[in-house]
């Protein structure tokens, strides 16, 4: 019997175009929004609040109630199970708030009526009356009060850290405030809920975790979980933005479906959504480092401040792996890196693209960039100086050993290609001579540690049926938000089964299907659900080919699988007319798969353990123009050379490398989030947000993918994840930015620009460096 690592993958590995690309040129993909609604479909609209810490006085529904096209109004009171949609599982995340409002936009209760104009117009009828109370904008001001956290700390350490410190002959003491993002998904939050019999009900959910879906609604609603079925067919994006923030639509319109047994719809409008869903966290990290002449570092001692929100959501787990990422690239041999989860009055921030992970690497490039300017170094020899060995000085904070470490060939390797060191001399003399615009180069790596840190939610199932005409049905746990993961996983059972990609049929993600699902998130859609999908098709392979045997009277050793079919003796079966005769003889042409990650484990109360199963790694370098006058750039050029394994599917890896680094991009530079002194989010719409446009992306964009890198473990096909690693190759940016920026007083102090590098704070770089003179 052929095994998955004995057979060649040509389909795996093969560009092959995304199964919706066309659908979504044409603008026939089908989202929720588009689906036809059933007859009598009532819509939900949220009341928000509008104080960001207030006890609630009085609420006055009674306009609301009698505004045309209203059904009825759902509050806290209305609600069977918990009122309470918390990912942690700490009942600190109401669906209504009761009492008290935590963050200006807060859901107090949902209209629900027959149109959604009806009940968007009514839910601002409401009268509220707030007692105000102190509030908490930001990290700053998280701390100064005591530093009131949501969830726990986490606190990473090796070695002697305070004796390194103090044994160093070099000090670098400073801290970085890193801005926050939205997600700014196409298709917004979105729920459509159908009720059924009994207490059943079905919910079409835009989310990347159909099963935590089913759990709240299940929760809510008072009932067990095998009453909900989560269907999701595709997400116009997610970006870690439908992880758990469409928990709370999917239990509103499936409590009001229930109530008034009638399909429910609900859909914000893209103000309310973004006033009212969690962002990336934003950091403030103070730090300290010692380093010798050299510019090698010798002790970190670092703390990871993040604006948490209100409530936990997952702000544990991500602050988690900010210091998992603390040390990218680097070897530090002594480190301790705490993080401070802090409660904020602002919408409880969640998970993003990266998941923490590049906070921790946007403040440990700081703190290089620091060394080299003190040093008068080229900050790539500082980078080079401190990578992770091979051999030894391969133990990260967590005391995980890195063993696969290519970083050293992949930063070479970009190095000669993109022409980085005559570029670099190149810019040095036109800004000696240039006295308004001023350039920057930087190249910067990335090591990204691939797994759930959550050990249990490494695992993933799968169900695949072959029918006797040859056609494959295919149904896995992982959800589709334009990344390529539906092709992936389908190329994978056409490569099982050694037949055409289109005999393969895609069907949408369902709790119905595959229970117990872990998150589509961490990047490990591919690893988790491919491996699964392909123990289902074993199981299905192993089923026929005995019948085969059997059918010609042959030794099971003399069949084997080939392209187009079975191969029994010398006589070749098409896959068809096998499927056909195993039915008639009554043979089960269906399995469910299952994987779960091996080697991981993690302890979190000491610090330790072996969390990442693998790393993928890459490199960029971005070079950049810089107006001194306005503060203005543009990025005039980008070569990345990234690490996937051996690639399941070039073409979607490709566009993932490229879109995450855009995206990577438009966080460090352009997105920026503001509140108002009275708590409100004032960047709430395309009018005040700023995501990349097609006009930022470089004019000169060189993207390639490492063909030579095997995944040392047995994953799919030996590839790596693709999803977040590329999103940290952007920090070059900010790099050849503060290059720019430190030309202005010759090198001799360092840029330190917070994030987002806007137009001006760039200016006001340029200005404090000036009065600091050369």
């Amino acid at each position: 019997m052929n095994k998955q690592s004995d057979i060649s993958l040509a389909t795996l590995h093969a560009p092959t175009r995304h199964d919706s690309g066309p659908k979504h040129v044409t603008g026939t993909a089908e989202y929720i929004d588009d689906m036809i609604e059933p007859l009598g479909t009532m819509h939900a609209y949220l009341g928000l609040s509008t104080r960001p810490h207030a006890e609630i006085a009085g609420i006055d529904l009674e306009a609301v109630r009698s505004a045309p096209g209203v059904i009825g109004v759902l509050t806290a009171e209305d609600i069977p199970g918990e009122n309470d949609v918390s990912p942690s599982h700490k009942h600190d995340e109401p669906i209504f708030a009761v009492d008290e409002v935590q963050f200006w936009g807060q859901p107090l209760f949902a209209v629900i009526g027959e149109t959604r104009d009806a009940a968007r117009r009514a839910a601002q009828l409401a009268r509220i009356d707030y007692h105000d109370k102190p509030w908490i904008p930001d990290v700053r001001a998280a701390q100064e009060v005591g530093g009131k956290l949501v969830t726990e700390p986490l606190k990473l350490e090796r070695g002697e850290v305070n004796g390194g410190l103090a044994a160093a002959s070099r000090r670098v003491k400073g801290s970085i405030a890193i801005g926050g993002q939205d997600h700014f998904y196409l298709e917004g939050q979105i729920a459509l809920a159908v009720p059924g019999e009994d207490e059943d009900v079905t919910v079409h959910s835009s989310t990347q975790h159909p099963s935590e879906v089913q759990l709240m609604v299940a929760q809510v609603l008072g009932i067990r979980h095998s009453a909900v079925t989560v269907n999701v067919r595709r997400m116009g994006g997610g970006f870690g933005g439908k992880e758990t923030q469409g928990n709370l639509f999917a239990a509103v319109a499936a409590l009001a479906a229930k109530k008034w047994n009638r399909a429910c719809k609900i859909r914000p409008d893209r103000d309310d959504d973004m006033q009212a869903t969690g962002k990336r966290h934003d950091f403030v990290v103070d730090y300290d480092v010692g380093y010798d002449e050299n510019g090698k570092i010798l002790a970190v001692d670092a703390v990871y401040g993040a604006r948490g929100g209100f409530s936990s959501d997952l702000t544990g787990p991500v602050t988690d792996r900010a210091l998992f990422h603390a040390d990218n690239a680097y070897w530090y041999p002594a480190v301790r890196v705490r993080s401070e989860p802090l409660y904020t009055n602002t919408v409880s921030n969640t998970a993003f693209r990266g998941f923490g992970g590049p906070q921790g690497m946007m403040a440990c490039e700081r703190w290089v960039e620091e060394i080299a300017y003190a040093l008068g170094k080229d900050p790539l020899d500082i980078r080079k100086a401190n990578f992770y060995g091979t051999d030894t000085d391969n133990v990260t904070p967590y005391h995980q050993v890195v063993e696969d470490n290519i970083v050293h060939r992949v930063v070479d390797e970009l190095e000669a290609s993109s022409d980085y060191k005559t570029r670099r001399k190149a810019i040095l003399e036109f800004n000696a001579s240039s006295t308004v615009l001023k350039k920057g180069i930087a190249l910067t790596p990335v090591k990204f540690g691939i797994s759930f840190t959550a050990t249990w939610y490494n695992q993933a199932g799968a169900l695949v049926h072959v029918y006797k005409d040859g056609s494959i049905h295919l149904s896995h746990g992982g959800t589709e938000m334009g990344q390529g993961l539906y092709v992936k996983v389908a190329q994978v059972v056409a490569e099982a089964f050694g037949v055409n990609l289109d005999t393969v049929k895609i069907m949408a993600t369902s709790t119905g299907k595959v229970p117990n699902t872990s998150a589509t998130a961490a990047s490990s859609g591919s690893d988790l659900n491919g491996m699964a999908a392909w123990d289902a098709c074993e199981q299905i392979k192993t089923r026929m080919l005995a019948h085969a045997a059997k059918l010609y009277d042959a030794d099971e050793a003399d069949c084997r699988w080939v392209t187009g079919g079975l191969d029994v003796g010398e006589k070749h079966i098409p896959f068809a007319e096998l499927a056909a005769s195993a039915y008639m003889n009554r043979v089960q042409l269906s399995a469910a798969g299952f994987y779960k990650t091996p080697k991981i484990h993690w302890d979190r109360a000491t610090g330790r353990g072996h969390p990442f199963y693998y790393f993928a790694y890459g490199a960029s370098v971005s070079e950049v123009t810089i107006d001194t006058l306005t503060g203005e750039y543009t990025v005039d050029r980008v070569d990345i050379l990234h690490d996937v394994g051996k690639s399941l599917n070039p073409a979607v890896d490709l566009g993932q490398i490229e879109g995450g680094f855009i995206q990577g991009m438009g966080w460090l530079t352009t997105e920026e989030l503001v509140w108002d002194d009275k708590g409100q989010l004032r960047t709430h719409a395309p009018s005040t947000y700023k995501i990349p446009l097609a006009s930022d992306v470089p004019p000169v964009f060189n993207v390639k993918i490492a063909e030579w890198s095997v995944n040392r473990e047995p994953t799919i096909g030996r590839s790596k994840a693709v999803g977040e690693p590329p999103f940290m190759l952007a920090i070059s940016v900010v790099e050849a930015l503060g290059m720019a920026v430190a030309s202005v007083a010759n090198y001799r102090h360092a840029p330190q620009l917070d994030t987002p590098v806007t137009p001006e704070r760039v200016l006001m770089g340029v200005e404090r460096l000036k009065s600091l003179g050369t």
